[in-house]
């Protein structure tokens, strides 16, 4: 875990703690408020001076303190004292579907409940029963949700989770009875893992709908269902909510069940400032003292960019509902740089042939390519370094950019460029020399080994990698793996400046493992000017499916198609290949 990603944690934690020992709710959504703005920080957090911790929204002098404390000492007092205080078996229990803290504080100073084995056990004798509300129902819905703690998988990644939802939904569909279906969640806002899957829907015949995705033949368990909604845990160990809502109330609930939550309350403070109250189910005038009058139609409710026009705003993309600067830009009348979107990727610059480790020859995958409508393809086999991966020495290469030239021949519409993707070594000098780098079109540079290195070390080693005349871009920079390996832990703040002076690009690897820049990086290197490349590191043919994840973590990270290399017409891109080529910038 990065150091920011530390420190989130320890937020996180303290505010989880605070919970179960009954501190007021400011202080607990400001300690996760810490938590978020923290974890979306480029630079290291422990590193910044004061004011500029300051400068930072919703951070006040007591989180810049716990900050500074945890730069010195590793951990908090705070956090400390209140792990003394707190049964660590407890915290699990808030992971329980339905067990919100009051009622763990509850288990915990009326029943001496200090872990999961210890609701089970009250559940078992039925002590659990002198609680206060917890009934024959809420017992049964209790070992429901323990049952499903234990089966569920946590957060799975974004390629795992969308093709799941868009199965649902085109399933569900298909129903006569389905007027109108989508997903919404953390997946819709493209986040890099997910929960579980939020799918909407408005029906002529709930029953019949919620029959149909009970029995679906992809559930595993059926963990609580009714009229409105119906939450299942599927074989692939993720929980799905199904939610029923009018058809003319179907924007507003979409809206609400998308989040973020810290977006979601920001747009009701906006409602209420000019004297309206939003929820699911609309966008309605309130009267003097607040409150909706019984029967009241909304304003705006059945699409979302009713409900955003009616507040003084432009429709804000799914992708951009964090609360990161989000409501200046799309305010009307404002004038935010187009964003990138799947329809403006014209070239695949990061792809293998089965020269190295890849399932393709030269002409299937620039055939490939070219049938998507990409008008540039750069083939960039492994360098020597990459033994395992089948790379390619010197002689190989060679061979390998003579092969790869003819290939223009057979596809005259094409641009193709011979290229290799070349390894960072720990020192931060490239695997092939400077004269057969100068004989390649392309070349990207990426860190494969040595991916615990300190800290220190591996900046210096990025940065000599970046200022190199003959690198193009910077493949998956940190070399992380989404849900498994932390990656280099760099000061991308430093990278991005080194980045922009040099005019080396960075890379967003669109492979859902990895999306890696991450889309805070992203948003970071957008500030500063960088190029970035959204590439496939293509391997086989449904490779260049991931496209879209790639996509999503840069509109994430707000990312301007002007800014994006394989945004560009063929001639511009060509150019800015020659300027890196002939050592400007």
């Amino acid at each position: 875990m990065s150091t920011n990603g530390k420190v989130a944690a320890a937020f996180e934690e303290l505010a989880v703690l605070s919970e179960i020992l009954g501190e007021n709710a400011f202080k607990v959504n400001a300690l996760r408020r810490s938590a978020r703005t923290i974890e979306a920080l480029t630079s290291n957090v422990c590193e910044l001076e004061k004011s500029a911790l300051l400068a930072m929204d919703g951070v006040g002098a007591s989180t810049v303190a716990k900050i500074q404390e945890f730069a010195t000492s590793g951990t908090m007092e705070e956090l400390t004292g209140l792990r003394a205080r707190v049964p660590a078996g407890l915290t699990q229990l808030l992971q329980i579907q339905g067990l919100g803290p009051k009622t763990v504080r509850a288990m915990w100073t009326d029943l001496a409940i200090e872990d999961l084995a210890g609701l089970k056990t009250a559940i078992d004798t039925g002590a659990i029963a002198r609680l206060p509300r917890m009934g024959p129902k809420s017992v049964e819905n209790l070992k429901e949700g323990i049952a499903f703690l234990e089966q569920s998988r946590g957060r799975i990644r974004i390629g795992e989770a969308l093709p799941i939802a868009e199965a649902l939904v085109r399933d569900l569909g298909l129903l006569a009875c389905v007027q109108r279906i989508a997903y919404g969640g953390s997946l819709r806002r493209g986040r890099e893992t997910i929960g579980d899957i939020d799918i909407l829907a408005a029906s002529t015949d709930a029953p019949a709908l919620m029959e149909k995705f009970r029995g679906r033949e992809d559930v595993a368990k059926v963990l609580a269902t009714g009229e409105t909604k119906t939450s299942v845990l599927t074989k692939h160990g993720v929980q799905i909510d199904l939610r029923v809502v009018p058809l003319d109330r179907f924007g507003s609930a979409w809206l609400y069940f998308t989040g973020s939550t810290d977006h979601n309350i920001r747009l009701r403070e906006r409602a209420i400032a000019q004297g309206m109250r939003l929820n699911e189910y609309g966008l309605f005038h309130a009267a003097e003292d607040g409150t909706v009058a019984e029967g009241a139609l909304p304003v705006a409710s059945v699409e979302e960019s009713d409900i955003h026009a009616a507040l003084g705003l432009q429709w804000i993309p799914p992708t951009m509902r964090e609360d990161r600067g989000e409501f200046d830009a799309f305010a009307i009348g404002s004038v935010l740089p187009r964003i990138v979107v799947m329809e403006d990727i014209r070239a695949e610059l990061h792809c293998h042939t089965n020269a190295s480790d890849g399932k393709m020859t030269i002409d299937e995958i620039v055939a490939t390519a070219q049938s998507r409508g990409f008008h540039t393809i750069a083939i960039t086999d492994h360098s020597k370094g990459q033994a395992q991966a089948n790379g390619l020495d010197e002689a190989r290469v060679i061979t390998h950019i003579a092969a790869i030239h003819a290939a223009r021949a057979r596809f005259p519409a094409m641009q193709i460029w011979a290229g290799s993707e070349v390894d960072i070594l720990s020192d931060g000098t490239l695997d092939y020399d400077d004269e057969l780098l100068a004989k390649l079109d392309w070349v990207v540079a990426s860190p494969h080994a040595a991916l615990k290195q300190e800290s220190a070390l591996a900046n210096a080693r990025m940065l000599r990698a970046i200022a190199h005349p003959l690198v193009h871009v910077i493949g998956h920079p940190t070399g992380r793996v989404v849900n498994g390996r932390p990656g280099l832990e760099l000061a991308m703040d430093a990278l991005f400046g080194a980045a922009k002076k040099h005019n080396t690009a960075l890379e967003i690897n669109a492979q859902h493992l990895r999306l890696d820049l991450r889309d805070a990086d992203v948003r970071g290197a957008a500030t500063v000017g960088c190029m970035i490349a959204i590439d496939c590191d293509v391997h086989a043919t449904s490779d260049f499916d991931e496209l879209r994840y790639g996509v999503l973590t840069a509109q994430r990270g707000w990312l301007p198609a002007s800014q994006c290399l394989n945004a560009m017409d063929p001639k511009t891109l060509n150019a800015w290949r020659m300027q890196k080529r002939c050592g400007v910038g």
